[in-house]
């Protein structure tokens, strides 16, 4: 929304409350976007997607929702309570836990995806991002660390494939965790 422009009601394009948290904001963002998407004949319509696009990214942004919140408040004569995010991130051992079983999931993933179809092994992002259940942000994250260790790559296509480092690194996972298990079972069978 740029000055001089009329206000638009960025809560009600997604039709959330104003005091919602990042997490419900996420949601009616990927409703709405996947109902008024161009590659929905039925329900597409681009302004819409546009408008919920834009509103997303204003929202999510806690600098500029805390701006378009004065401007909501001058435009809807209501206060909103905060901005709706938890600035507090906590990181501890189960979260880095999490993380790397996320990681295996997406490796796992795709090179399922890849030895379906070697020539077209990629995958759409939000797809991925639906099936971990993960937050844009979080999902980002994932992201730029494996293809930092360079076991993912983006497709001619923008779809997410795996890499010759990720098939390898999935191999060399499985063949540990057969190991373990191998050890652990005869750790737990008595002597004779």
């Amino acid at each position: 929304m740029q000055n001089g422009q009329e206000f638009v009601d960025y809560y009600g394009l997604l039709q959330v409350d104003p005091n919602c948290d990042d997490k419900i904001l996420e949601v009616a963002f990927h409703h709405f976007a996947k109902l008024y998407h161009p590659d929905h004949a039925e329900t597409a319509d681009i302004q819409k997607f546009s408008e919920v696009t834009e509103a997303y990214r204003t929202l999510k942004n806690p600098e500029k929702r805390s701006e378009f919140n004065r401007l909501y408040e001058v435009h809807k004569g209501e206060q909103v309570q905060g901005n709706g995010f938890d600035t507090r991130i906590e990181i501890n051992g189960k979260t880095a836990l999490d993380d790397a079983e996320i990681h295996e999931k997406i490796l796992h993933t795709l090179y399922r995806k890849r030895r379906e179809n070697a020539k077209d092994a990629g995958l759409v992002g939000w797809l991925l991002q639906e099936m971990l259940e993960c937050s844009e942000e979080h999902f980002e994250f994932h992201l730029w660390y494996l293809k930092s260790k360079g076991f993912l790559e983006l497709t001619e296509q923008g779809t997410i494939a795996i890499t010759i480092q990720g098939v390898d690194h999935v191999i060399s996972r499985s063949r540990t965790d057969e190991v373990e298990k191998l050890l652990l079972s005869k750790a737990a069978m008595p002597d004779d």
